[in-house]
């Protein structure tokens, strides 16, 4: 028989019936040796070049204490002190105050305490029908434009188990001041009282509030309402962000630390969230219709601290923030806009780009520029350097730009759960696994876009699976209106517990039920329908 096709054989057990065996062997499989064998090859180079100071220094410092005795030691400091006392005593009395200085001075280290997501009711719960049933009953929407909504909601990423506010769910729908403050109060509140509770902290003791939102802008503020609820000290240290978009979380936490490098034993507590009540668009222009069909409930509350007695009980330290804003080019600026519509009736909405992906590719490739070198192993680097001086000095154009790989430098991936065409162009520019993404695909499907805080719902998402192990290193990269890339870089500090996270965790009690299967969709088409 032809070795390129399956073979099968009767052959005969113990009891002389027969048994079918199937020879898969001879298929056209890929070289698995081959493939096993470039993996360790690239490994041992990233090992190599990450440790070649300490194998180039290996020879020399066997040289250099091979002839030394400990006598030798002994009479060089019996030298040193009876010759030189003045000279030792400055010199040491210099390297201590040098020491002190480099300690009093050096930024402090920021530890998050822990997190707390959101999880509405399930009274709140709006399956993709009950979505259409209510933009049907609006009486609002044309036929066209409720095809168009149902269109984006199959395509979407998201789920049956998403939350509304109770004000749209309504029939008919009240969408009003008092509402919109009540899902506030409803969301922020149920966050801070979970991370109060997990840590202990007492509200007397938070220094520091950041509360971010990008549409909803009451007066008084939001962080006012927190004061006022918690009844926080009256010099507490607060601010409100609005207008920023997605990526106003990071933008947040970024703040709270720059806040904690100069107030002393201090605790920030950060509040992210979005409103939806007021900013449903209840009009035709299909550019803001996307929004309507993508955005949920939910928000989080983040504690965090810069007293160095909080490490051992704190569950991650931050590493590094950075921040990319391309607002001075006009497209990157209008490709999320908040405007009336063109329609005569003069609703408020925000409209999408077109161009959207690619000025949020170009946000992305700026952001990774800076934070490559802060994170990424001197292997990656130097292939980096070695392919752009080939492309760029040599002409060789038939070379392809390196990407370099983020996986050696992060175990966890939380990418914004903005869209799938989002999550689909990250997974295949970063060369991501499908084991990266899940966070963020599951959140989308199970919360939907939650705006800033959805980051945190994807952190929480890999603690209930308990992939959070010491020492683990999270990358969360958010986008934004304005426009905006910002990037957090977590470590961890201890291994998380699943068991122990009920009380601030959205996922525990039905984590056991992901990752579900999404239907793919392609790209192109995607795309295409979202814009």
């Amino acid at each position: 028989m032809n070795e390129n096709h399956i073979q099968s054989e009767q052959t005969t057990n113990n009891n002389n019936s027969p048994v079918t065996t199937v020879d898969i062997t001879n298929q056209n499989l890929p070289n698995f040796l081959l493939s096993v064998r470039l993996k360790y090859v690239k490994l041992g180079y990233h090992y190599l070049i990450s440790n070649a100071i300490y194998i180039l220094l290996l020879p020399v410092l066997f040289a250099a204490t091979s002839s030394f005795k400990l006598s030798d030691l002994t009479l060089l400091f019996n030298h040193l002190l009876h010759f030189h006392l003045l000279p030792s005593t400055l010199f040491a009395a210099l390297l201590i105050f040098l020491t002190t200085l480099y300690f009093t001075t050096r930024p402090r280290k920021v530890f998050l305490l822990d997190f707390a997501c959101y999880k509405p009711d399930p009274s709140l719960i709006c399956t993709r029908e009950t979505f259409m049933d209510r933009s049907q009953k609006v009486g609002i929407f044309t036929e066209d434009n409720l095809a168009f909504q149902q269109k984006i909601l199959e395509r979407s990423g998201l789920g049956q188990n998403t939350y509304f506010p109770e004000a749209l769910l309504r029939v008919p729908p009240n969408p009003c001041m008092s509402e919109a403050r009540k899902e506030a109060e409803t969301v922020m509140f149920g966050a801070i009282d979970a991370v109060l509770e997990k840590t202990g902290v007492k509200p007397k003791d938070i220094g520091i509030l950041v509360v971010n939102c990008s549409l909803f802008n009451p007066t008084p503020s939001l962080s006012a309402m927190i004061v006022n609820k918690y009844k926080l000290r009256g010099n507490i240290l607060s601010y409100n962000l609005g207008g920023m978009g997605c990526s106003a979380g990071l933008i947040s936490i970024d703040l709270a630390k720059q806040l904690l490098q100069v107030q002393a034993n201090s605790y920030a507590l950060v509040v992210s969230t979005e409103n939806i009540t007021l900013n449903w668009y209840l009009g035709n222009d299909r550019s803001m219709l996307l929004s309507n069909c993508i955005f949920r409930m939910g928000g989080a509350a983040v504690l965090l601290s810069n007293r160095s007695s909080d490490r051992r009980r704190s569950k991650y330290q931050l590493i590094h923030t950075v921040r990319t804003h391309k607002g001075a080019d006009d497209n990157a600026f209008n490709c999320v806009y908040q405007r009336e519509d063109n329609n005569d009736n003069n609703k408020i909405g925000v409209s999408l780009s077109k161009n959207l992906m690619a000025i949020a590719g170009e946000a992305l490739k700026t952001n990774i520029t800076t934070l490559g070198p802060l994170v990424l192993p001197m292997s990656e680097q130097l292939l980096f350097f070695m392919t752009l001086v080939a492309r760029k000095v040599f002409k060789a154009k038939k070379i392809k730009p390196y990407i370099p790989d983020f996986k050696l430098a992060f175990e966890h991936f939380c990418i914004h759960a903005g869209g799938r065409a989002v999550l689909d162009e990250i997974e295949k520019n970063l060369d991501l696994s499908e084991w990266h993404m899940e966070p963020s695909r599951m959140t989308l499907n199970r919360f939907g876009n939650t705006s800033s805080s959805s980051l945190w719902y994807e952190l929480a998402y890999s603690e209930a699976k308990g992939r959070i192990k010491r020492g683990d290193r999270t990358w969360q990269i958010a986008f934004g209106s304005g426009f905006k890339c910002n990037s957090a870089v977590w470590k961890a500090l201890r291994s998380v517990d699943p068991s122990k996270e009920k009380k601030t965790n959205p996922w525990v009690d039905e984590i056991h039920e992901f990752p579900v299967q999404v239907p793919r969709v392609s790209l192109v088409s995607s795309s295409s329908s979202e814009s």
